[in-house]
């Protein structure tokens, strides 16, 4: 972050902007430090940023909440971003029909089959962060029978079987905790899990209390899910959040638009929702925010 000039501010309000801003301070999940007040920007948009907090500024007013290098929303902040301008790729290298949705492509891959579609891009991001932590006993999605597919189990050179409607662990000297590996269960995820198993297991949250890494999900056949993947906060306590999605057929993750306020797109107001939120490519109720356990 940028000193804000003091050109048109006091001495005291200097002192106090230079001593937050260079003590390591940060914001509490509540609400900003009280007096702070933020240099507003030319531009949200910094065609040179190379990930999701390099690239896009916050809104006059709102501040980041700070996050331990080492949380969910700290990985999600740092995502790296292809070009500005970059248009989303599909599985098959063609690209996507409609390409108004995204604000900026994340840097990726989408794999060579058509299985990473909205939930899950939300279940490969959250599966990326884990293995990156080495959080293994963390790493884990139902299927949609209800199998719980253990990463643990995975590493331990045990493989699912499906047979109809059972699944069961068989040993295979492939499945192990290579990244090679572990692309490779993702990719069973993908087949056997979807909007409608990953809304169990989330649990249900407040709008007002939205963090990076929640979850928009409408389970079913169709169903989508969108991440949040940045947040932010004035000193009214009111906050901002960024989206991001995969979609069909399966193409890179993107940030999207906000198309119904693109002063500040693509940043979403939490205090501009009443009953829904309009993205780009699918309407979500604001009783649909999740989060992981």
């Amino acid at each position: 972050m940028e000193l804000p000039s003091c050109q048109h501010l006091n001495s005291m309000k200097c002192f106090l902007i230079a001593l937050f801003l260079f003590s390591g301070c940060g914001l509490s999940d509540s609400a900003v430090a009280p007096g702070i007040e933020v240099e507003s920007k030319e531009s949200i948009i910094n065609v040179k940023g190379v990930n999701v907090m390099g690239r896009f500024n916050t809104p006059e007013g709102y501040l980041r909440l700070k996050k331990g290098n080492e949380t969910f929303a700290a990985y999600l902040r740092n995502l790296p971003l292809r070009a500005n301008g970059k248009k989303v790729a599909l599985f098959n290298g063609s690209l996507k029909g409609n390409q108004n949705a995204q604000a900026a492509v994340i840097k990726m891959d989408v794999g060579t089959q058509d299985l990473q579609q909205c939930a899950d891009a939300v279940m490969r991001l959250r599966a990326e962060y884990l293995y990156k932590q080495k959080k293994y006993d963390e790493l884990h999605f139902n299927f949609t029978n209800g199998f719980n597919a253990k990463y643990t189990k995975w590493v331990q050179g045990y493989c699912p079987t499906v047979k109809g409607n059972s699944v069961k662990w068989k040993r295979n000297v492939k499945c192990n905790s290579s990244y090679v590996s572990f692309r490779s269960y993702m990719n069973w995820v993908f087949m056997y899990a979807g909007t409608a198993s990953l809304e169990k297991e989330l649990k249900s949250k407040e709008l007002e209390n939205i963090q990076a890494g929640d979850v928009f999900i409408k389970g079913g056949h169709p169903g989508h899910a969108v991440i949040v993947v940045d947040v932010a906060v004035d000193e009214e306590g009111d906050k901002i959040f960024m989206l991001a999605q995969s979609y069909m057929p399966a193409q890179e993750i993107h940030i999207l638009k906000n198309p119904s306020n693109k002063t500040i797109s693509p940043w979403y107001k939490v205090s501009d929702i009443e009953d829904t939120i309009e993205t780009p490519e699918w309407t979500f109720y604001s009783n649909q925010l999740r989060t992981f356990e």
